[in-house]
């Protein structure tokens, strides 16, 4: 497998004032092309602030990350910019939809900003296959207001997968969700995964890292533990259990 991701000796010293403040102190690892990886910390840990770095929304302050084989690390804005749009597809907890515009147009809207130079047609097919990826290919014209929060979510990820990225990052994609639809949401990263798609999500919720491959634990700026998940759940297994138990208690009342 190829590396997607490659951080070596990473920092990030924000300056407030007369005091700096180690975000992130000299986290090296490596995501390979295909894992599916939860990193994970209390509120201050550096996750956020790391996640931030490998989506290339901010830079390090020393050492060297790669993304795809590119050094990221001294690139300017505009060049990151075009990183973001060509190699990551980012989703996050509030979902971000345009509310005035349909499904199928907040789909489309990273390609208005693509070198690609698609035209017309080929955005809406591109954006129709990207929902049908996620299961909303009949929901295409609804807006925002006449979605589920789960199927939001779920045009959320379509919306970031649509330019065909090398990385899918999702951050706390499941807080805004009660428990069967984040099973659903997991269920959906799953089969993205199980296609290829490298995904690395940031999340405090222990039974949700459960659904990923791998989880890295971050204290005071560090990894402090790396480990493939023992015992993974499958969200196809445990929504079928969910349900079971619902029409179970359906049944005794």
């Amino acid at each position: 497998m190829n590396a997607v991701i490659q951080l070596q000796e990473v920092h990030k010293i924000y300056h407030t004032g007369s005091v700096d403040v180690h975000a992130v102190r000299g986290v090296s690892a490596e995501i390979q092309a295909g894992e599916f990886v939860a990193i994970m910390g209390a509120s201050g840990s550096g996750k956020s602030t790391l996640m931030n770095i490998i989506g290339c929304l901010d830079r390090s302050t020393k050492g060297h990350y790669l993304l795809d084989g590119t050094d990221v690390s001294q690139l300017n804005r505009d060049a990151l910019a075009d990183i973001r749009n060509q190699k990551i597809g980012f989703i996050f907890q509030g979902f971000n939809l345009l509310s005035r515009t349909s499904a199928l147009e907040n789909v489309e809207l990273p390609m208005l900003y693509s070198k690609d130079h698609l035209s017309g047609r080929e955005q809406r097919e591109r954006a129709t296959n990207a929902l049908g990826t996620v299961g909303l290919a009949e929901r295409a014209d609804h807006h925002p207001n006449q979605l589920s929060g789960g199927q939001q979510q779920r045009v959320a990820i379509a919306r970031a997968l649509v330019n065909q990225p090398a990385l899918l990052l999702a951050d706390e994609p499941t807080g805004n969700l009660d428990s069967q639809t984040s099973i659903e949401i997991m269920g959906v990263f799953q089969s993205l995964n199980e296609k290829g798609m490298t995904i690395v999500m940031v999340t405090h919720e222990l039974d949700i890292a459960r659904y990923t491959k791998r989880n890295l634990i971050m204290r005071d700026g560090r990894i402090v533990s790396d480990t493939p998940v023992a015992q993974r759940l499958n969200a196809e297994t445990e929504l079928r259990a969910l349900r079971d138990a619902q029409q179970a208690v359906k049944l005794t009342v």
